[in-house]
């Protein structure tokens, strides 16, 4: 077995803004650390304050038939626990120097954690990268009367940009997007409420609504989870985990949970976004004037989250060690990912609304088994970083990609209650609801505790280039 990507010499790149971030996965020097926990804050913030997060909350009102107290137990329930996750991952990074996705060997093993990788580079960069595009293309069609496709081809010109740029541009761009996205949305949201009626009746969702709602906002809130510790891992091994821990998670669950809440309120206000366009539905609520602003927000909005989206499945990509020259393999996987999602983004500016109910669901069937591994590994591990597992070629620990499998295609089989399939469990049951995400967690636990110690290979030692900085 053989190392991968551990630099022996610094890459000279540090704190510089206006430049490419150089190489991809490797392991981030001591002397190229730099930034503090709270910029985890607004870089979480940002992505999520755009309408892909109101759409959220609108779906549990408008199309699983909650009442607007029941919907709004649901998102702060998923939320809560997707921004948890989020923010104990995002305390990998300062500790390991390394992407969340190459982290997540220790679990898969070097070659079995190709699968998630694949999974992950093509829910973000193609995925997420489209639905928001869509959502950003729309509000701004809505505010200039140019041709959707015209639209979005400005706004995913954009994204690539800033993710070709990478790691302290990202940060950056979403320190200055984040005041201008919560003001706006803030004041639109007050708004909204003294519209609302949050008295007005359910639909009759009842549990089984409750349950995917609150599948649908732990996916968006746990979605990001795959990427935390990229947007960490340059801070230096000292930072504080609370700190991390705090920021990275409250920049999840405020951005989230304020912008769902609004959604289910916009329903009770009377807003219909099934039909037509689904941002207009929404901003017609509010004055004119603030509602070219908020469709000006959603736009903004819509780019800080599929920068991320773009970087992260880059990231995610290159960790299958496809051979690219070293100081451009990120930057040109960016650039691929930006024009494959705008195609996916065009066939989808028609019937945004049900195919984002749909997509929503399928990121918490595979997260949330994803997540039970990575979760059971650390504890089984102790919590210890287990560098040597992350980056050694040919490390082997197939209890995960078990795990993940056998969890995801049972849990999906039997509790799966998507339009397109209906498993026996809610077909049978229907007042159950969704249980997929909370069984293919459970059981991708279980098993991945039951089959890590006759699976998994000794940890390899920490190789001497990443110790002699430690």
């Amino acid at each position: 077995m053989s190392t991968v990507d551990v630099p022996l010499e610094p890459r000279d790149y540090g704190s510089k803004v206006a430049a490419v971030e150089p190489g991809g996965v490797e392991f981030i020097p001591l002397e190229e650390r730099h930034g503090s926990p709270v910029q985890l804050l607004w870089t979480w913030a940002s992505p999520n304050l755009e309408f892909a997060t109101v759409f959220v909350g609108v779906i549990g009102t408008l199309f699983f038939g909650l009442s607007f107290t029941q919907a709004a137990l649901a998102i702060l329930l998923g939320t809560a626990l997707g921004a948890i996750t989020h923010g104990y991952l995002s305390t990998m990074g300062p500790r390991t120097g390394l992407p969340q996705m190459v982290a997540s060997r220790t679990a898969f093993g070097f070659w079995g954690n190709a699968l998630p990788a694949v999974v992950s580079s093509v829910m973000a960069g193609i995925g997420w990268f489209a639905v928001n595009s869509v959502s950003g293309a729309l509000a701004l069609a809505s505010l200039t009367d140019l041709p959707d496709v015209v639209c979005l081809l400005i706004v995913v010109g954009i994204q690539v940009v800033v993710a070709f740029f990478g790691h302290n541009f990202v940060h950056v761009f979403e320190r200055f997007a984040f005041p201008v996205l919560a003001v706006i949305f803030l004041v639109a949201i007050v708004v909204v409420f003294t519209k609302a009626d949050p008295g007005a009746p359910s639909g009759g969702g009842g549990f089984g609504g409750f349950m995917l709602l609150a599948s649908a906002s732990f996916g968006y809130a746990a979605g990001w989870n795959p990427y935390a510790s990229d947007y960490s891992r340059y801070l230096a091994p000292t930072t504080g985990r609370v700190q991390v821990f705090a920021c990275a998670g409250l920049g999840i669950f405020l951005s989230c949970a304020v912008l769902e809440l609004a959604g289910a309120a916009a329903v009770t206000a009377g807003a219909d976004p099934f039909f037509g366009n689904p941002t207009t539905a929404f901003t017609d609520l509010l004055p004119s004037f603030l509602g070219n602003l908020t469709l000006l927000a959603i736009a903004l909005g819509a780019v800080c989250a599929n920068v991320l989206n773009i970087y992260s499945g880059a990231m995610a990509f290159l960790t299958l060690e496809i051979r690219l020259p070293s100081h451009i393999r990120r930057a040109l996987v960016a650039g691929v990912f930006g024009v494959i999602g705008f195609f996916v983004g065009w066939s989808g500016l028609q019937d945004a609304g049900s195919k984002y109910e749909n997509f929503l669901l399928v990121i918490a069937y595979w997260v949330a088994p994803w997540l039970g591994v990575i979760l059971t590994d650390r504890l089984l591990r102790r919590g210890t970083p287990s560098v040597g597992a992350m980056l050694t070629k040919g490390y082997a620990n197939w209890a995960g990609p078990i795990a993940f499998v056998v969890a995801t295609v049972v849990s999906v089989w039997l509790f799966s209650d998507q339009t397109k399939y209906v498993g026996p469990i809610p077909s049978n049951h229907p007042g159950v609801g969704d249980l997929t995400p909370v069984v293919g967690f459970l059981i991708a636990a279980v098993l991945y505790a039951v089959l890590y110690r006759p699976l998994a290979a000794p940890t390899p030692p920490t190789p001497a280039a990443v110790a002699s900085e430690a």
